[in-house]
């Protein structure tokens, strides 16, 4: 990590995202920020929006102009809404620029299915099938020195790692995955609505979208190639009183009389050296609080004798693992730095 720091700008930097990048961005040891960039305040500070960003980041919000985007910078992060990236994206692309990109319109390899759930024209299938998909502790091998990064999904990221170990040893049947999650508000994103309006939300807790989050397919398509077989499953989402966290709460029915001290070993092995996953003791559980503010996903089991069914508990915060710090991770490796240059932060507690 040695001479120049990488140059880096970020569009959408006015959404929660955004602004997350430029948190951690701001202490990266070999980064600069050199342009934040939003389509709809451009030339105003962003601080008349973000005012815990005054006297950090001082330069005027920037346009979104691929051609003068990479005039100044090497990489960009695109945290923008879905059906925006897709467009936006290929400019980057041709300009030079490498990508990393928050949204979902990459991630999903059959663009029909993009389509069909994300309710946008799907980006071109030749890009769709260059985007790698950057799940850090699984398919970080795949990320150096890739041009387009498609960073997963919050509800993917803890699903995913809760899930991908067991799945990969045979350990859990694929065809009984009932997924459980509760995310905090921030993953709704600043704009307001009725859904996340304090009076609404407060001492309440809601289903949403159900069977039909548009995380459903992201989540299948990963677990069947991992399974090497079509993996469907149930997939629930609530909306909890908080601002940050996402619990992912996974049942599925094991296919052995394996025990919680087994699920940890084959865990602890499967991410070792991966800094950001912790495998709970046993009859220890994770909770959002303990992740708030930091990259890391935590990870707990209760095997059930009884039922013949696997718990799994895994949790992460929604705006850093589940989105900017996965995706600073991922530009860590795309760079073949330290996967944790920038990262190493404390969950902040209470």
């Amino acid at each position: 990590m040695n001479g120049e720091k990488v140059k880096v700008a970020i569009v959408g930097s006015t959404g929660y995202g955004g602004a997350e990048l430029i948190r951690f961005l701001w202490g990266h040891p070999a980064v600069e920020i050199v342009s934040v960039i939003s389509a709809s305040s451009a030339g105003a500070p962003i601080s008349e929006g973000f005012p815990h960003l005054s006297d950090i980041i001082v330069q005027p919000l920037d346009a979104v102009e691929p051609e003068e985007i990479a005039a100044k910078a090497e990489v960009v992060f695109t945290a923008t809404p879905s059906g925006v990236s897709g467009k936006l994206v290929p400019e980057l692309l041709k300009a030079g620029l490498k990508v990393i990109d928050l949204s979902g319109d990459f991630r999903l390899k059959d663009g029909d299915v993009y389509e069909t759930w994300y309710k946008h024209e799907a980006p071109d299938s030749k890009l769709l099938e260059q985007a790698v998909y950057g799940l850090s502790e699984v398919y970080g091998d795949e990320v150096p020195g890739a041009g387009l990064i498609s960073n997963p999904g919050c509800y993917p990221t803890a699903t995913l790692l809760g899930l991908i170990p067991a799945l990969s040893a045979g350990w859990i049947d694929p065809g009984s995955i009932i997924i459980d999650a509760k995310s905090g508000v921030s993953g709704s994103g600043r704009g307001t609505s009725l859904t996340t309006h304090y009076a609404e939300i407060n001492e309440n807790l809601k289903a949403y979208k159900v069977n039909k989050h548009q995380h459903i397919p992201e989540i299948e398509q990963i677990l069947s190639q991992v399974a090497g077989e079509p993996v469907t499953v149930t997939f629930t989402t609530h909306l909890a009183p908080m601002t940050r966290g996402i619990m992912s709460t996974i049942y599925a029915g094991l296919k052995g009389a394996y025990t919680e001290d087994d699920l940890i070993q084959l865990y602890r092995q499967f991410y070792k050296g991966r800094s950001f996953v912790r495998i709970r003791e046993n009859g220890i559980w994770p909770a959002t609080k303990e992740v708030f503010g930091s990259n890391y996903c935590d990870i707990g089991f209760a095997a059930d004798r009884r039922t013949g069914r696997l718990t799994i508990i895994s949790v992460i915060d929604n705006m850093v693992k589940g989105a900017a710090g996965q995706a600073i991770q991922n530009l860590n490796l795309m760079m073949c730095w330290d996967e944790t240059a920038g990262l190493n932060y404390v969950p902040v507690y209470p």
